[in-house]
């Protein structure tokens, strides 16, 4: 018999562990990428590799991790103190820069769980800094790691360790992060195993078990009164970054009592450029959206996946096949999935559904040689506006959806890159009216010290975020460079750059869309 007030007290004591690990990784590491914007997940794992915990991190991880878990333990037979690693899409990654490493617990002989994190690392290779390149091949975008062990006795292998800096512009970040990667697992084992021998390693299965029959009891039920029925919703990707076509991406929802079916079959077929997002992504986005929707404090773990079933059709933009380039895939596509999902559902639970957010990450890399001439490769992504709610205004200037970084403080971003940021602040009128406004976009400006190649990957600069029941679109974003005479050039959604010191990149990003008619 589940003790409710026993279950409530171990759904805080795994997530728990995965916030401390968090914690640990973040403190520890040496990017600002990780320590400043927390641009990582950490989780727990039950024997099967099954999601139990996931701390309160990153959503574009949320259905993923899992799938590499399992792709590791199918391949790998973990030992006491051993550490495999991953970051294959096409194995339950999403993209090469998110690395994923994996750890078993062990309690006097006895496997009791896994613990994992996955942490986006500035640069691990491929034609541009940063590692989010406009490719046409996966091959391009920088160093793949199939499941493989990188450490023994908690010790890293140092034969990988080369490898990886061997593959990167700035190798001592490298290191450094992967190693709070493992410290942030050891932290992890530690504290599973003082739960254990608290508990008793019995209580822990039963009630990880007991968390996910309980996350599937809620979906279910939220599921249930959803009105029966097929809702579709469409929408487009601004390009590929290689042609300027606009990308469909749709989402069929089947709701029948207590089960849903999610159908992005009728996506476009998979792209030349880097927007293409893998089968994980999809379960990703699927998983986030409904627990969005959902007024309980369900435990996020794969129990919320059994009512539901995702179709895909292979080789589309939604699961693409290799070597197809996916860089952009888990940041831009991810959110389109996001936009389409809740599109659809709109039609069933006008009151419960916002209108659409920015729809993009605005990912900016940046790379070169610094005024002392040392390398340096950054990542970040910017936030926008969120979408109005049948409640209330969106959120200005945040990270919205699949995306839950900080930004970057100006001062670190100053202290570590040969850069200056000459503005940084809302984007007055951007987020569209209605009777509830979407929130405001965001304006950063950086002026180049050195010469520096850039790299921006963005979306909604052609289809703006749509409003709902009667809302405005938010206004699209833009990009611009402006030189030191004061000329304004124009910069593609997607583009590949370098830029002279003196000159300036504006980046200015959607708005929200409202909710309603004013």
């Amino acid at each position: 018999m589940i003790n409710p007030i026993k279950l409530e007290l171990f759904k805080h004591a795994f997530s728990a562990v995965a916030e401390e690990m968090g914690a640990v990784l973040q403190r520890s590491s040496f990017s600002p990428n990780i320590k400043e914007r927390r641009d990582f997940s950490c989780a727990l794992f039950n024997r099967k590799g099954e999601l139990v915990a996931q701390a309160a991190h990153i959503p574009v991880h949320l259905g993923s991790m899992p799938l590499s878990v399992r792709a590791v333990l199918k391949k790998i037979d973990l030992k006491e103190g051993e550490v495999a690693a991953i970051n294959a899409p096409y194995s339950g990654g999403t993209h090469l820069p998110d690395i994923t490493v994996v750890a078993p617990v062990y309690l006097n002989g006895e496997l009791l769980f896994y613990v994992a994190n996955r942490a986006h690392h500035a640069d691990v290779g491929g034609t541009t800094p940063g590692s989010m390149p406009l490719s046409t091949s996966i091959y391009q975008e920088g160093l793949i790691i199939p499941p493989v062990k990188v450490a023994s006795n908690w010790e890293p292998d140092p034969n990988f360790l080369e490898l990886l800096k061997a593959n990167s512009r700035t190798p001592k970040e490298r290191e450094g992060d992967f190693k709070a990667q493992l410290t942030a697992l050891k932290l992890g084992v530690k504290r599973i195993k003082e739960l254990a021998q608290k508990y008793s390693p019995e209580l822990l299965q039963i009630y990880a078990n007991a968390l996910l029959d309980y996350a599937e009891k809620i979906t279910r039920n939220f599921i249930e009164s959803i009105p029966d029925g097929v809702y579709t919703f469409g929408d487009f990707m601004d390009g590929d970054g290689i042609a300027d076509t606009p990308v469909r991406v749709r989402a069929v929802v089947k709701i029948e009592g207590d089960t849903a079916t999610v159908d992005f079959s009728g996506s476009d077929l998979q792209t030349k450029g880097p927007i293409n997002a893998v089968e994980s992504i999809a379960l990703s986005a699927t998983l986030y959206s409904f627990r969005l929707l959902m007024e309980h404090d369900v435990p996020t773990n794969e129990g919320i996946m059994r009512p539901v079933k995702v179709v895909t059709r292979k080789g589309t933009v939604v699961d693409a096949l290799p070597p197809a380039p996916v860089s952009a895939g888990n940041t831009e596509t991810s959110q389109r999935l996001v936009d389409v999902l809740l599109g659809a559902l709109s039609k069933a639970l006008p009151k419960k559904v916002p209108a659409a957010s920015q729809g993009t990450m605005n990912n900016l890399t940046l790379g070169g040689t610094d005024l002392e001439g040392n390398p340096f490769a950054y990542y970040e992504t910017i936030g926008g506006g969120a979408g109005a709610t049948p409640k209330e205004n969106g959120e200005s200037g945040v990270h919205t959806h699949m995306t839950n970084t900080l930004n970057t403080p100006v001062e670190a971003l100053e202290f570590k890159l040969p850069v200056m940021v000459t503005e940084y602040g809302l984007r007055k009128g951007s987020g569209g009216e209605g009777k509830f406004r979407g929130g405001e976009g965001i304006v950063r400006e950086l002026l180049f010290l050195s010469e520096t190649q850039v790299t921006l990957i963005s979306e909604r600069r052609k289809f703006s975020p749509y409003g709902l029941f009667g809302g405005k679109p938010g206004k699209p974003g833009r990009a611009v460079e402006l030189t030191p005479e004061g000329k304004e050039i124009e910069l593609p959604p997607k583009f590949t750059k370098t830029f002279k010191p003196g000159h300036k990149l504006r980046v200015e990003t959607p708005g929200g869309g409202g909710w309603g008619e004013g």
